[in-house]
């Protein structure tokens, strides 16, 4: 199994998002980090899982159920989570 490794941008991301939509609704707070979670995790076992990334050797996985897609790059076999970003931002 590949190692999975979170950035601290994209730990920060996954935490303001929650912190803003657990502002109005805890559930779906906690239902949005799971997929996120879940999503990166199936990255493991299937790293091409994700679209060709906007920026050079990234990549981007849309997460189901959410708006939210994960920009990710695979080095040496291993899984780096960059960001997690809000589909309607603007990136890069």
């Amino acid at each position: 199994m590949r190692r999975l490794e979170w950035a601290a941008p994209a730990l920060n991301d996954l935490k303001a998002a929650g912190e803003y939509i657990a502002h109005d609704n805890p559930t779906a707070a906690r239902r949005m980090a799971s997929r996120v979670i879940e999503a990166v995790e199936l990255l493991q076992d299937q790293p091409n899982l994700g679209r060709p990334g906007r920026l050079a050797d990234t990549k981007e996985l849309a997460v189901s159920g959410t708006p939210f897609v994960v920009v990710y790059r695979v080095r040496k076999g291993d899984v780096h989570i960059i960001r997690l970003l809000h589909h309607a931002l603007r990136w890069p």
